[in-house]
């Protein structure tokens, strides 16, 4: 995907590519600050940035699969053959993940739903600025987005939560077409012309 696209053009055929069918290259440090910064740029009321970055590159994804598979295994000891190979490669599918964390909490004036969304329009900005720059993207939230267990393995303190792991790098598989839903079943208008 070239970055001199029009955004209406994007819009219109704007498609994550599964994590398993992602391959190196990915991008590189400088240009990963560089999405991150883009995809800062949330609505975020009250200025709190409730919400936080964490990149897994490298040897470090191996190591954070073996981990998570040890996790699955004290849950279900019988997986099945497939299902640890699966266990083994989440972090290894693309050749960098992201984590947009969720610091949200009470406050005197924002809601904390208010911050829950603004991690949320993070994780979709992350992967309009990964494609931006000719990345494919996914975003994604597995079991361990929800299993505190492997919170510390992943980085994540105390009262933070996982808004979803953002997959980049690139693929040899052409975008497909999935069916979206019609207007019809997910507007309800209200005032004026029908």
């Amino acid at each position: 995907m070239k970055s001199d696209i029009k955004l209406i053009d994007y819009l219109n055929v704007r498609r994550s590519i599964p994590a398993f069918q992602m391959c190196e290259p990915g991008p590189e440090k400088a240009e990963i600050e560089e999405i991150l910064r883009l995809s800062s740029r949330v609505p975020d009321h009250g200025k709190l940035a409730p919400w936080r970055f964490i990149v897994y590159r490298g040897e470090e994804r191996v190591r954070i699969g073996e981990e998570l598979l040890k996790l699955a295994l004290e849950a279900k000891p019988d997986l099945s053959e497939e299902m640890i190979q699966v266990e083994r490669s989440r972090f290894t599918r693309a050749p960098v993940v992201v984590a947009i964390v969720s610091k949200a909490g009470p406050h005197f004036k924002i809601p904390e739903w208010e911050q829950v969304m603004s991690a949320g329009a993070l994780c979709l900005n992350v992967i309009f600025a990964a494609n931006a720059h000719g990345w494919v993207a996914n975003w994604l939230t597995e079991w361990f987005a929800f299993d505190e267990r492997a919170y510390p393995l992943l980085g994540v303190q105390p009262g933070e939560k996982i808004a979803g792991f953002i997959h980049m790098g690139s693929s040899e598989f052409p975008p497909v077409e999935r069916p979206r839903p019609e207007l019809t079943e997910t507007v309800t208008w209200v005032g004026g012309d029908a």
